[in-house]
C-alpha cells in the first residue's frame, strides 16, 4: 500500500529530524564544556580532547532531513600551562591542557539551542495549521 504523505507531517518530520541533530549537538557540547578542564593523570598524557558533530543529509517522511553522522576530535592543538607539581606535568613543568575554549563552546550552545527553537516553532506551527485546516472542514 503506497504511504501518502501531507506536506504537513512532511515538514514536521524534517523539522523533527533536525531537533534530534541538534539535540545531540547541545549533548557534544555539554560533555566539551564539563571537561574543559579534563588534564591527564599521568606525566606527558594528553587531556580531554574537544568532540565536534558531523551531520550528514538524511531522507526522512519524503523530505530531506539530517542526522548526526558521526562525532570527530577536534585536532587542533592543546594548550599547555606551567604547573609542575600536577601529576600529569611533564620533565619541564608543563601539563598539556584540552583544546576546548568555553566562550566558544556557550556560544555554539546558543546557536543550537536556536536552531532547537527554529524547529519546534515549525512542528507547531505545522500542528496549528492542521487544526484550524480541521476545524474549517468540520463546519
Amino acid at each position: 500500500m503506497p504511504q501518502i504523505n501531507s506536506q504537513s507531517a512532511t515538514s514536521q518530520a524534517i523539522a523533527a529530524s533536525a531537533l534530534r541533530a541538534q539535540q545531540a549537538r547541545m549533548r557534544i557540547i555539554a560533555e566539551n564544556i564539563a571537561n574543559a578542564d579534563s588534564t591527564a593523570r599521568t606525566p606527558g598524557g594528553d587531556p580531554y580532547r574537544r568532540q565536534t558533530p558531523i551531520f550528514e543529509p538524511a531522507a526522512v517522511g519524503g523530505g530531506a532531513g539530517v542526522r548526526l553522522a558521526r562525532v570527530e576530535p577536534d585536532q587542533k592543538a592543546f594548550k599547555s600551562e606551567y604547573n609542575p607539581g600536577h601529576p600529569g606535568a611533564d620533565e619541564q613543568g608543563y601539563v598539556k591542557m584540552p583544546n576546548v575554549e568555553t566562550l566558544v563552546e556557550s556560544l555554539d550552545m546558543r546557536a543550537a539551542q536556536r536552531a532547537y527553537e527554529a524547529n519546534l516553532n515549525v512542528i507547531e506551527t505545522a500542528r496549528s495549521i492542521d487544526s484550524k485546516t480541521l476545524e474549517i472542514l468540520k463546519r
